[in-house]
């Protein structure tokens, strides 16, 4: 019986990373889920996804991105523009208002790796920094999930 409360044990404590990296605390700003897609072997770019809650009474803004497993990081936004769907970079980045939460997902906001050094492969994690306006700077890990997939923990849709 000890044998088992010990692997169980084991388990567990090998599980609490895995489950701390889904969310991140930077003053009143929560980043929850942080995430990407597998990519392709000769894809040159990536997505990348989340949601930051601000819980505080003032606005903030998501400012950049940065990250060595791309020699560019952007933020972007799609939208429809009439039947079309447009890609474009945000150059003052993502207001986070007070009490409210943004979603950094595919076919909206993300952030968008540019020429990347290697593809993103199921399972990794891509390290990234945010910079926030007010809040300052946080280093958070984004999980690899399979090619196409429309959520974390989603295979391919």
């Amino acid at each position: 019986m000890t044998r088992r409360l010990l692997a169980l044990a084991l388990a567990l404590i090998g599980l609490a990373p895995v489950a701390a990296a889904q969310s991140y605390k930077l003053g009143s700003l929560e980043i929850d889920q942080p995430w990407t897609r597998a990519t392709a072997p000769t894809a040159k770019a990536g997505g990348g996804f989340m949601t930051i809650t601000n819980k505080g009474t003032t606005p903030d803004r998501l400012v950049a991105v940065r990250s060595s497993v791309s020699d560019k990081v952007e933020i972007h936004e799609m939208k429809m523009e009439g039947s079309v769907m447009r890609m474009r970079e945000l150059d003052k980045g993502i207001e986070i208002p007070p009490g409210g939460s943004v979603a950094l997902k595919p076919g909206g906001y993300h952030i968008m790796f540019m020429e990347l050094k290697a593809p993103f492969a199921k399972d990794a994690k891509i390290p990234v920094t945010l910079v926030f306006e007010k809040a300052g700077s946080i280093d958070v890990v984004l999980d690899v999930q399979a090619m196409g997939a429309a959520q974390p923990g989603q295979g391919r849709h």
